[in-house]
């Protein structure tokens, strides 16, 4: 009698290598949405990566995939390609860098130190014969040459003297740096004690640093002298007026930190 054939059932079900597939796909899933919980967004590079794609040239015929604030605005533009080329505007973030900051500071400081020398000038009448600018430098205090000297002198006059001792209190509140300047026209200058409109600009203001030293008892490290000659005339100097505008003493206020050289 012949045996019955063994019916063998079949299998039903996913494969057993499934299992071990399975569950290595659901550790990573677990570790990728670990680390993006524990991840912090930073906003400023993310709109600079949106505005970037904004701005690529590869989108310039398509609608930008990044949400724009306003998509109903500039949509011609976008399908047309105007203006989107990255390498004219990148990104519209502002870029504040930190030579922002410190040029921002510098100015305040210059703008405080412009205010308090206008009031002093104020307070002790001063405005008449003492002009105060600012620039780039620091306050620039300019003193005419009929206040300090007579003509093709370098000795300060008597009547000079009340002015710089009114600029001497008004250094005496004030830290920062000094640089005295000497300047005159374009007229020739030839003397046995002054050759030159050089040695007669130096010596200008060399005459002030000193006066000042003397009598206000300042740091000599505080203090920077140069002659210009007639080099920097603030006028021309082909009239009376522009050459007595030139024949003056600036004393320059810097501003801190600032090289005196």
């Amino acid at each position: 009698m012949k045996r019955r054939p063994l019916k063998r059932s079949k299998s039903t079900g996913a494969p057993k290598w499934m299992v071990t597939y399975s569950d290595m796909i659901t550790l990573i899933l677990v570790f990728f949405i670990l680390l993006f919980s524990m991840s912090q967004i930073n906003l400023v590079k993310f709109e600079a990566i949106s505005e970037s794609f904004k701005n690529r040239m590869i989108f310039d015929f398509y609608p930008s995939p990044v949400p724009m604030e306003n998509p109903t605005e500039n949509t011609s533009d976008l399908e047309s390609g105007k203006n989107s080329n990255e390498f004219e505007n990148p990104t519209q973030l502002k870029n504040v860098t930190d030579q922002d900051d410190e040029k921002i500071e510098k100015e305040d400081t210059l703008d405080k130190l412009m205010m308090d020398v206008e009031q002093y000038l104020d307070e002790n009448n001063l405005n008449n014969v003492i002009s105060a600018s600012r620039n780039e430098r620091g306050v620039v205090l300019v003193l005419q040459e009929f206040i300090l000297f007579d003509s093709g002198k370098a000795e300060i006059l008597s009547s000079g003297e009340p002015f710089l001792n009114k600029i001497g209190s008004l250094l005496t509140k004030i830290p920062n740096q000094i640089k005295v300047e000497g300047h005159t026209d374009s007229k020739p200058m030839s003397s046995f004690r002054y050759p030159s409109n050089w040695e007669l600009s130096g010596a200008r203001a060399s005459s002030v640093v000193r006066y000042l030293v003397e009598e206000k008892d300042f740091e000599q490290s505080r203090f920077l002298i140069v002659g210009y000659s007639d080099t920097k005339p603030l006028a021309p100097n082909d009239s009376p007026e522009g050459m007595s505008k030139n024949r003056r003493v600036e004393i320059v206020i810097l501003e801190n930190n600032q090289d005196p050289a």
